[in-house]
């Protein structure tokens, strides 16, 4: 009865819907303006050759901002950029694509990959704690650190074996991929002015006396929980802004009929992830009405506590099953849907905090994917790899991206097993246990 008579509103109230459709209706509408294509672009056009492989690497950690764009975007535009300093542009592809799966987890800033993925860990908290809300910047120390390290690991992987591996690039040509047009200047001045003017509007409205998005009812780092809740429309109007800039100086956007077509256009996009989102939202509600997410978590919970196993050793555990789940599940979304509402709440009962398990489960995801044929965007970057090299097949590509894997899987265990250890905040205003609320 409750499945049936609440369908509609249980749709309407999954938290990571309207995290996700709020901020990808602006970052859809700079992705479809050019914006984010002319940014990445331009920064891999400027990059010395003896800089170009932490260049790749860095713009792919970062594209975590631009979803899946990055993915699409950068490794054409990095094989073009190795073909033409003498590389082999098939390293220049290989490191694009592990650096954008591996942003995942090693990303500079908190982005749409976090609503998406925190979002789904919001339902799956509230099985244990109904007031439990999410972060979106309650991962950001421990991705910050990943890309830190990801970023040496990566640029020795592609110089030292991948590269290597390929062999010289003696061919000249250059009809394997057409030339790009040179980013907009002044679109691209426009949305850097419209970009900074946000983020001087909510340091403003975080910083100033009385500012509304500060508690001042209360001390300590629950003060900023208006801020950090803040984020996610924070993204939305930093987005629409720059995209809204940049299309009306490069002629994109001439009227605001053209912002209201790109923003539709933007949902449009999204279809797919709505369904996955019903399908989500009532396998987590059940699990909720039927007490089942909770029974697991508490049996689960008495079986960890009887096998003495520490925290870390626990929160491995997680790294490494979302590793192996990547060779047949390719969705990070699909994944944690599934996943969340048992291992949340289990860790929850033996004081990790969300936050640290869901980033446990993002360093998993950000390792093995690449090398998985089952990834979705696994066809599109093969054949980009054909462009430069035909004869490339499946198990090829595989092999070029498979050190990135192995090398990444290694970082992913000693970084989840070495944070865990030293039990530090996931990120700001996350404290890496979870304390459950005094109930008076």
């Amino acid at each position: 009865q409750t499945l049936l008579v609440e369908m509609p509103r249980t749709l309407t109230g999954f938290a990571p819907l309207g995290y996700v459709l709020l901020v990808m209706m602006g970052a859809g509408l700079a992705e479809r303006v050019g914006l984010l294509q002319a940014a990445i672009g331009g920064l891999v056009r400027a990059a010395p050759s003896r800089l170009l492989t932490p260049m790749v690497l860095l713009i792919g950690l970062a594209s975590n901002q631009a979803a899946d764009s990055g993915i699409v975007i950068l490794p054409p535009l990095a094989a073009a950029a190795f073909a033409a300093s003498g590389r082999h542009p098939v390293a220049g592809i290989a490191a694009a694509f592990s650096a954008c799966i591996a942003s995942f987890a090693g990303n500079p800033l908190p982005g749409q990959f976090d609503a998406l993925i925190l979002g789904l860990s919001e339902p799956a908290a509230r099985l244990i704690d109904p007031q439990w809300t999410v972060n979106l910047a309650g991962d950001w120390w421990f991705t910050l650190v990943g890309g830190l390290v990801f970023l040496p690991v990566g640029w020795w992987v592609t110089d030292a074996i991948v590269e290597p591996r390929l062999g010289p690039w003696t061919t000249a040509r250059t009809s394997g991929t057409s030339k790009e047009e040179a980013p907009h200047a002044r679109g691209l001045l426009w949305a850097g002015l419209a970009a900074i003017g946000v983020m001087v509007l909510w340091a403003a409205l975080a910083l100033s006396p009385g500012g509304p998005l500060i508690d001042h009812t209360v001390s300590g780092p629950e003060r900023w929980t208006p801020f950090f809740r803040s984020l996610v429309a924070g993204f939305f109007v930093l987005f629409l802004a720059s995209g809204i800039a940049y299309g009306a100086a490069s002629g994109a956007i001439t009227s605001h009929r053209d912002i209201v077509r790109l923003c539709s256009e933007s949902m449009a996009g999204m279809a797919s992830y709505i369904v996955l989102a019903f399908a989500a939202a009532h396998f987590i509600a059940m699990f909720n009405w039927s007490n089942l997410g909770e029974i697991l978590a508490i049996h689960g919970a008495e079986a960890l506590r009887a096998s003495g196993l520490p925290i870390p050793l626990l929160l491995v555990s997680v790294t490494v099953l979302t590793a192996a789940l990547d060779l047949f599940i390719g969705s990070a979304s699909a994944k944690w849907a599934a996943l969340a509402p048992v291992l949340v709440p289990m860790l929850m009962l033996l004081g990790v905090s969300p936050e640290a398990t869901t980033a446990a489960y993002r360093m998993g995801d950000s390792t093995v994917n690449m090398a998985s044929p089952l990834m979705p965007y696994f066809g599109l970057v093969l054949a980009y790899a054909r462009r430069w090299k035909p004869a490339m097949g499946v198990g090829g590509l595989a092999a070029a991206v498979l050190p990135y894997s192995a090398a990444f899987i290694v970082v992913a265990v000693l970084l989840t097993g070495t944070w865990s250890a030293i039990e530090a905040p996931t990120g700001p205003g996350a404290p890496f246990h979870y304390v459950a609320p005094s109930r008076g």
